[in-house]
């Protein structure tokens, strides 16, 4: 099967699933907290940070790093010091959780934002299910495709390498749809998205057109925005009460 028609044949398998069976609280847990720290061993750019071992042998993912280019950014920022780092130290044990019906955007975070500046909960909230909900209903050449699955997974991925979870998602379903070197990719354009190089941009997705994987860039930076709003706003919160 082609690339393109082994996603559709997953998204399709990953349905049939869910009618069948639900995963349990605890698998939902087990899953999430192992892509959670796989998200950790990603690096930017370039190779897993691990071999993945199958039975008796064990493959390295092709390096990206050739391309990467020395991008001086000190010219666009007041503190190139600043910039991502990984929530949690690689290796580990217990790794930190942002548990999301703890502290949503639509139950506490749209209502404090608002309370602070009047009216830009409003304006932000439009923006995320704007960017949320954007589709062609389209799948490179095939039409009439329910994309939510898809796009779900990537939305939840982002928030995953942020270390929030939702109880009531499945990330097995992430691991299903988005291979490595998309995971690879959604990592530098959210992370370093200085590094995001042409090589990377298409190594991923090959079949689709560029507008889809465009969507899936406003995708990604949509949600890195409301994970880091999210931490902010319960600083917030936490420090008012």
């Amino acid at each position: 099967l082609s690339e393109l028609e082994a996603l559709m044949e997953r998204m399709k398998r990953l349905q049939e699933d869910k009618e069948d069976e639900e995963a349990s609280q605890e698998e939902m847990a087990t899953r999430f907290e192992k892509e959670k720290k796989e998200s950790l061993l990603v690096i930017s750019g370039g190779i897993w940070a691990f071999p993945v071992q199958f039975h008796h042998f064990a493959v390295l993912f092709p390096a990206f790093d050739d391309e990467i280019v020395s991008t001086d950014v000190s010219r666009y920022v007041e503190d190139p010091g600043f910039g991502y780092k990984d929530f949690a130290r690689r290796g580990e044990d217990h790794l930190p959780t942002f548990r999301a019906q703890d502290y949503t955007w639509e139950n506490h975070g749209f209502s404090l934002v608002n309370r602070l500046y009047s009216d830009i909960g409003h304006l932000l909230d439009e923006k995320f299910r704007m960017v949320y909900n954007l589709t062609y209903n389209t799948m490179a050449t095939h039409e009439d495709v329910d994309t939510t699955t898809l796009r779900r997974a990537l939305f939840n991925y982002v928030h995953c390498m942020y270390g929030i979870r939702y109880d009531d998602y499945d990330y097995g379903e992430v691991n299903q749809l988005l291979e490595r070197s998309l995971k690879v990719y959604i990592k530098t354009v959210t992370c370093y998205p200085e590094r995001t190089t042409k090589r990377m941009y298409d190594s991923y997705w090959r079949q689709f057109k560029h507008s889809e994987k465009v969507h899936v860039n406003l995708l990604l930076m949509e949600a890195r925005m409301q994970a880091e709003l999210l931490y902010a706003l319960r600083a917030i919160t936490r420090h008012l009460t």
